[in-house]
């Protein structure tokens, strides 16, 4: 039963996301939570692994979710359920990409879906926070670090145009440095 919970699962969610691994954060919290699979403390943690991780971020959550939920066969089955709506709509759209990525009504529906891509990230990164505790009007050190660090993450990758691997690294150096 679980097996085909995520395999129905990740194939819709395959199907319908678009933006890519961030933006299905919301979907994959409420299967998660609706399945009662795992906590949203410990998706949190998922998806932090699965990002840092290389490979697109939704297989790899997918895979370590279904790891999570029912062991190998999980992982194996829900690698195959997130990637295999991928491979059949890229099959398809190649098929008519020629014929169709001049037309005025394909552009359209691409710009109209840009706004909910965004909104879809950002609220996963808000959910992301609210989720750690980094969102709070406590004036901890510990509140007071997380917001100093996302502040010089942000500066980092915007202003000064690092890569973000070396932000992940520094961040990840100074969580050490400061929480241990």
């Amino acid at each position: 039963m679980v097996l085909w919970e995520l395999f129905h699962t990740f194939f819709l969610m395959g199907f319908v996301s678009f933006g890519g691994g961030y933006a299905m954060i919301p979907i994959m919290e409420n299967a998660v939570t609706e399945y009662g699979w795992m906590s949203a403390e410990k998706l949190t943690n998922i998806i932090a692994i699965a990002g840092m991780s290389p490979g697109p971020v939704a297989a790899n959550s997918a895979i370590l979710i279904g790891y999570s939920a029912a062991g190998i066969k999980g992982a194996i089955v829900s690698a195959i359920a997130i990637l295999l709506p991928s491979l059949i709509l890229v099959i398809a759209v190649a098929a008519f990409y020629v014929k169709l990525h001049h037309n005025p009504v394909v552009d359209r529906m691409f710009y109209g879906l840009k706004p909910i891509v965004t909104s879809l990230i950002i609220f996963a990164a808000i959910k992301f926070a609210l989720a750690n505790n980094m969102i709070t009007l406590d004036l901890s050190f510990h509140s007071i670090s997380l917001a100093i660090i996302f502040g010089l993450s942000l500066f980092a990758l915007f202003k000064l145009r690092w890569n973000p691997v070396y932000v992940i690294v520094l961040s990840g150096l100074v969580g050490i440095a400061l929480y241990s």
